[in-house]
């Protein structure tokens, strides 16, 4: 995949159809449903499929999989990813480096998982029995946390890339989590980077954030922040922006509003400007 490219969500549909040189979408698995009786098997909503129609790349993106889920992943789950792939001819499926549920409960939110050995003997079983299933290569996202686990051995960089060489699983970036992540830790975003594996990104995931109670939230509701287009920049002058799409989940803005989010992406990732 290559160029800008925009989370798929049916309150901006309209907006994400219209894009001139819409490289490539994305969209949350979990809201495909495959098995409605009144839609054909592996059917997905029409504003997807138009898409995928036209040619442009449709990624399915796991939010509930669970990769480091202590029980194992959840072989439904698993089946779905992997029938979204087939659906919707999809190039590569993505998930998170996260757990989702323990003793039997849903979190409702993506968990830091512990950087340690155990806990990562955990992932790669997690990511390895998904890679089973699949057709297409599996992207893995790290997650922006407001906490870490007292236990940790790793740095972030060094478990992640531990992670892929032995998965042989690729990396979508989150620029916006790199941010969240060094300025709620105290770190230099720029050393961040230097510690991760740069050469396995696919693609990059940018979003805004705001500032509660004096922690960076990762939300997904508010403007892409200045501060997250430099590291865009930054991400891109080390060659690792090869596409670069929007993650926006709520509050949406006017058309041309976002419109002009896409075009300040755009610029930073120098991609084709968005008229």
């Amino acid at each position: 995949m290559t160029g800008l490219g925009v989370g798929w969500r049916p309150e901006i549909a309209g907006v994400v159809v219209g894009v001139p040189g819409l490289g490539f979408c994305e969209v949350i698995a979990e809201s495909l449903d495959l098995r409605r009786p009144d839609r054909p098997p592996a059917g997905p909503s029409r504003g997807v499929t138009d898409l995928r129609d036209r040619g442009i790349p449709v990624v399915p993106h796991g939010v509930r999989l669970g990769l480091g889920d202590a029980r194992g992943v959840d072989p439904g789950r698993v089946a779905h990813l992997a029938a979204c792939a087939r659906a919707l001819d999809a190039p590569l499926v993505s998930e998170h480096v996260a757990f989702v549920r323990a003793g039997g409960r849903e979190a409702g939110h993506l968990l830091p998982v512990p950087r340690t050995r155990e806990a990562l003997a955990v992932l790669v079983e997690g990511v390895r029995r998904t890679q089973a299933e699949l057709e297409v290569p599996l992207a893995l996202e790290p997650i922006a946390a407001l906490f870490d686990w007292p236990d940790d051995e790793y740095a972030e960089g060094d478990f992640l890339t531990e992670l892929l060489d032995r998965t042989g699983a690729l990396l979508l970036l989150d620029v916006a989590n790199v941010h969240a992540n060094a300025r709620n830790r105290g770190q230099d975003p720029s050393a961040v980077l230097d510690r991760m594996p740069l050469d396995r990104v696919v693609y990059v995931h940018v979003a805004g954030g705001a500032v509660h109670d004096g922690l960076y939230h990762d939300t997904h509701l508010d403007p892409v922040p200045s501060a997250v287009l430099t590291l865009l920049e930054e991400v891109r002058e080390r060659g690792a922006a090869p596409a670069v799409m929007l993650e926006r989940d709520g509050r949406y803005p006017p058309a041309a509003e976002l419109r002009g989010e896409l075009a300040a992406i755009a610029a930073s990732a120098r991609l084709e400007p968005v008229p």
